[in-house]
């Protein structure tokens, strides 16, 4: 049935452009943060650009739809808006991912730009579906009783069918879908490409091949079970946007020594770091655009302990033996399960016990699922962090350093301070102490201060519009740059100005109705505090938005024992200054 047996691993400097694909395919590629091809890519692209009908035996997560995806999309014509590929998966959600990645994969293909892709499952109205193949599409991917009915009605042909991949052959066994298959590959041409990709190969499957592919070349990837024992792996469901708050949480109240972020593209790396730098950790990025100086320097770094968290791509790490990497946090999900595995391999090492955790849009539950399949363990899930959790692991550390600094330090000098201060300002020690506690802790509370629901944020008054300014505490901004840089940018009489709402990274700002396209044109090309701003209207959209800060300031506030203008039932901190 087959000719070949493809065992030779693959070399870990194959690129995808070695494979043969398109500048189109390439760019899109480095865009979505694809750096290497896995062992199922390498062997299986080069043959199916070459023509030739494959069986592909590997397991769910190993990177099987763009080993079949980016061949099919190279090799189709643009310029024809009619059915050329076809793609069978067994469930719905199967289909509706396999799809989404032609459409990205897509990108550049083509005069418009995209390649038509739809995708056809019970459950959606037929008739919805029957308007896009009218209109023309080059790729169905879909599930084989809605390809059965679209055959039997007339509209869907497959004359011009000139690929044909059938995903995930052993579930489509299992659900009693193998007929349909059959049926499904008897309508199409006899001068045709078909891939077939299955975790096992059964007699069944084996006859199915037999039937319909010619003289396939058979692609095989070792199927292992890689576990790590030693490594506590946990998963968190979070949405895009929630991310980087949800990382900090996780920070501020896990016990870790050294942390390890990964992210898919290189400029997910660096935009990473840069936000964590931004709240006050030690952060470095780690990606294959830096040189092998530049990596062994971070690492270094690392390694003494110079560095607290890096954040790095899958090719940027590989390889990587840091005994004090403690938490392993998949910030971007991985391409496959393989990943997954070198991923959290890097933490939980000699013995060591580790931390892994694994970020988990709606979208990418399938993945997850995949994943446990593959390591035959399960990952268990975890609540985001409060804001109670978080001062309570402030405190609990502090309280720490305080006991370490009682046993180990000599205080008599202190102690001296402390009592004449408390003698001359008729005050108890505990104040006192209280107060160096304060002053120890600068500028970083003990309380996490809490952030405003949108509903909580005041409206602005009528005739009011409230900007977002990217500019806040962490620039040294003050309400004085803020009246400072809109009445002498912008041209706002300094009386007009609102009320001004400064956060940690953000700040929010009110001018009249009647200034504020003039504010956002010029504010454009103004600076604060020596940095450039960002002006947009504010629209509170949800946790995470840009709209709704990281951390809230004090904000602005009136003299002492001027008007509360606070807005009923809003939190005293991070009150604005309405004037």
């Amino acid at each position: 049935m087959a000719d070949t047996t493809e065992q030779a691993a693959t070399k870990a400097e194959t690129s995808f452009a070695d494979l043969g694909l398109s500048e189109p395919l390439l760019k899109v590629l480095a865009e979505v943060g694809y750096e290497a091809p896995t062992p199922i890519q390498a062997k299986t692209i080069p043959a199916l650009l070459e023509g030739r009908d494959l069986i592909g035996q590997a397991q769910t997560g190993t990177g099987k739809t763009a080993a079949f995806a980016l061949p099919m999309l190279q090799r189709l014509d643009p310029k024809l808006a009619e059915v050329q590929a076809l793609v069978l998966a067994p469930t719905r959600e199967l289909a509706i991912q396999v799809a989404e990645a032609f459409h990205v994969y897509s990108r550049y293909i083509g005069d418009r730009g995209r390649i038509g892709v739809l995708p056809v499952y019970g459950g959606q109205p037929i008739d919805r579906q029957q308007q896009r193949l009218q209109r023309g599409v080059h790729v169905v991917v879909g599930t084989p009783g809605r390809i059965m009915d679209h055959l039997r009605r007339g509209t869907l042909r497959l004359d011009k069918i000139r690929h044909v991949a059938i995903d995930e052959a052993d579930e489509m066994l299992k659900m009693g879908f193998l007929e349909d298959v059959e049926w499904i590959l008897a309508q199409a041409p006899e001068e045709r490409q078909i891939a077939l990709f299955s975790a096992t190969l059964p007699p069944e499957i084996r006859r199915v091949a037999s039937r319909h592919l010619r003289n396939p070349v058979m692609i095989e990837i070792e199927r292992r079970t890689l576990t790590v024992p030693e490594t506590e792996q946990r998963y968190l469901n979070v949405h895009g946007p929630q991310k980087l708050e949800a990382l900090t949480r996780i920070l501020e109240t896990e016990s870790a020594t050294a942390v390890l972020v990964f992210t898919r593209m290189k400029t997910g790396a660096a935009e990473l770091a840069d936000h964590l730098n931004g709240r006050g950790y030690s952060a470095e990025a780690l990606h294959g655009d830096m040189n092998q100086a530049q990596r062994e320097t971070v690492l270094r770094r690392l390694r003494s302990g110079q560095v607290e968290i890096v954040v790095a791509t899958d090719v940027a790490a590989r390889g990587l033996d840091v005994e004090r990497i403690s938490h392993v946090v998949n910030y971007d999900m991985p391409h496959d399960v393989e990943s997954y595995v070198h991923r959290i391999g890097r933490t939980g090492r000699a013995g060591r016990t580790g931390v892994a955790i694994l970020f988990v849009a709606p979208r990418e539950r399938r993945m997850l699922q995949d994943i446990e399949r593959f390591t035959k363990q399960r990952i268990e899930p975890m609540r985001m962090p409060t804001q109670a959790d978080v001062a309570a692991r402030r405190m609990a550390m502090f309280k720490e350093s305080l006991r370490k600094t009682l046993k180990e330090e000599d205080l008599e000098l202190y102690l001296t301070l402390v009592e004449e201060l408390a003698e001359e300002e008729g005050l108890d020690m505990a104040e006192v102490a209280a107060a160096a506690a304060r002053l120890a802790r600068g500028d970083k509370p003990l309380e996490m201060e809490i952030e405003p629901e949108p509903q909580q944020v005041a409206a602005p008054q009528g005739g009011m519009v409230r900007l977002f300014l990217s500019a806040g505490r962490r620039n040294g901004v003050r309400p004085a740059d803020i009246v400072g840089a809109v009445a002498n940018e912008a041209g706002v009489p300094g009386k007009s100005i609102g009320a001004i709402d400064i956060y940690d990274n953000f700040t929010f700002v009110e001018v009249p109705e009647e200034y504020r396209d003039q504010v956002l044109d010029r504010m454009s090309r103004a600076t604060i505090r020596g940095r450039p701003v960002e002006a947009r209207i504010a629209r509170p959209e949800g946790p995470g938005s840009p709209e709704r800060p990281d951390r809230p300031s004090q904000g602005f506030r009136p003299p002492r024992g001027g008007p509360d203008r606070r807005p009923p039932g809003a939190p005293r901190r991070g009150d604005g200054w309405r004037r």
